[in-house]
């Protein structure tokens, strides 16, 4: 039985279905299941169980169930909260005890970590376990990232395979219930559908004009591949980068998606909102040579085509993954 938590969320629902793809329905979903707006994530998908976040390592730890493999992907993703004992229950001490349940239990984990872990990038976009004690993430989402990452660097007691995935900036179907913080290319489809027009942050920083904020944007098809791999080859346990490993600037990403839908583009800017301005990453881009370097061998898409498949396929048909 392979276990996924965060099973109704953007990436944890597409992995899900990939699972689902491959032949695979003997899943265990773990999420906060009262949260409806993420109900339609998981139509159509194969499952066995289904346990809310709060139950789950409860009954995991007095289960009879032959867990093949976990993919912790739940998390608390919001960049913008900043009340610390939120991540610390959700995104540290219930990711260490998956983490011993693993250990223990001789499971296979891959865990979520982020690229917010990178902080303005003084110390480059190496995932290499030197660094780690050294970064200075920019907000408490990146700090309890981080602090897990540190932690299970330094067990004695860990799984016969874990790989720690530092995701960049994902993007991809099944990120509707998202709010404000799902992808720019779904707020910029939105907005483009509403006034034919697309307003972007101001550049706050010197070095960057208005729009030419890098990020290195990865589609969620390439992250689901990159799981699968994982899984399947077990290679060398550790932290990996997970992005595209190319940096684009915001308006590329505009521009592509007012491409996507066949109109021409009509992009404005307005003030970063105070509350992110003094922690906003304004360049990202993976290096990603320890992935390829144990063996992965697909092409990740590039950011025209990611945009392009998204778009067309996905939020003009309102369809999920």
């Amino acid at each position: 039985m392979i276990v996924v938590t965060g099973a109704a969320g953007f990436i944890g629902s597409c992995l899900v279905g990939e699972l689902n793809n491959q032949g695979l329905n003997n899943l265990w979903l773990v999420d906060d299941f009262t949260k409806t707006d993420k109900s339609k994530n998981l139509e159509n998908k194969q499952f066995q169980l289904k346990t809310d976040r709060d139950e789950f390592l409860k009954i995991l730890e007095s289960s009879n169930k032959k867990i093949d493999f976990i993919f912790h992907i739940g998390a608390r993703t919001d960049t913008t909260e900043f009340d610390k004992s939120i991540f610390d229950y959700l995104n540290l001490n219930y990711s260490k005890s998956i983490w011993e349940f693993c250990a223990k239990n001789e499971v296979p984990l891959v865990y979520a970590s982020s690229a917010a872990t990178y902080g303005g990038g003084e110390f480059g976009y190496d995932d290499n376990h030197e660094v780690i004690s050294k970064l200075k993430p920019l907000n408490p989402y990146g700090d309890s990232k981080n602090d897990f990452d540190k932690w299970a660097l330094i067990q004695d007691s860990k799984p016969p395979f874990w790989a720690g995935l530092k995701f960049f900036n994902v993007y991809g179907p099944n990120e509707f219930h998202k709010g404000r913080m799902a992808s720019v290319i779904f707020h910029a489809f939105n907005q483009i559908q509403k006034t034919g027009k697309m307003k972007l942050f101001q550049s706050h920083n010197p070095n960057y004009k208005d729009g030419e904020q890098m990020r290195d944007f990865v589609y969620v098809k390439d992250v689901l591949k990159v799981c699968l791999f994982l899984m399947e080859s077990k290679p060398k346990s550790g932290l990996y980068n997970l992005g595209s490993g190319k940096a684009r600037t915001f308006l590329d990403l505009v521009k592509n998606t007012f491409k996507a839908i066949d109109i021409d583009p009509d992009i404005s800017f307005i003030p970063t909102p105070e509350d992110i301005r003094d922690k906003y990453q304004y360049f990202t881009e993976a290096n990603m040579n320890k992935l390829i370097g144990v063996g992965y061998p697909h092409q990740f898409f590039s950011l025209e085509d990611g945009v392009e498949d998204y778009v067309k396929n996905y939020l003009v048909e309102e369809k999920y993954f």
